[in-house]
């Protein structure tokens, strides 16, 4: 099994916005960065857990768990002329871009902020508060994923 933290501004869809929908699961489109779009079509597999994050908001962190539920499969935002993901170089024959469907795992005890995974020295090699990195998806190593859900359950 892996880990991720996969990131998401609560003001366009939150962790409690995926637990209110059908099936508690969304496909997680409009990834437009190789990297993330690699991890999910080439890394990421069914049962993975992942550190839901809210980013770009007022205590940006990790708000709950959800788990990859299905395996990689094309956006079709790419085909949708009308979508803001819309890619013209992207075809039904050949894809650029992929997605996995995401659904609600566990509720944390509380938010786990930011400021909070930026101080625990367990978490100081961390992808996510290394300078410069802004990934909508991360892998997340087993013992900082322990770390971070222990953070969230005091």
């Amino acid at each position: 099994m892996n880990y991720w933290l996969m990131k998401s501004e609560p003001d366009v869809f939150s962790f409690e916005d995926l637990k209110k929908r059908p099936k508690q699961t969304e496909p997680w489109n409009g990834v437009r960065n190789y990297q993330a779009r690699n991890f999910m079509r080439d890394s990421m597999k069914e049962g993975d857990i992942i550190l839901f994050y809210h980013s770009s908001c007022e205590i940006p962190g990790v708000a709950g768990l959800a788990k990859v539920s299905s395996a990689p499969y094309p956006d079709s935002t790419q085909f949708d002329k009308k979508s803001e993901y819309f890619d013209p170089k992207a075809t039904k024959e050949v894809p650029r871009w992929f997605l996995v469907d995401v659904t609600f795992h566990q509720d944390l005890k509380h938010h786990v902020p930011l400021s909070d995974l930026k101080t625990c020295k367990d978490l100081e090699a961390m992808r996510l508060l290394q300078p410069g990195n802004r990934l909508s998806i991360l892998p997340v190593t087993h013992e900082e994923f322990i770390v971070i859900k222990k953070l969230g359950s005091n």
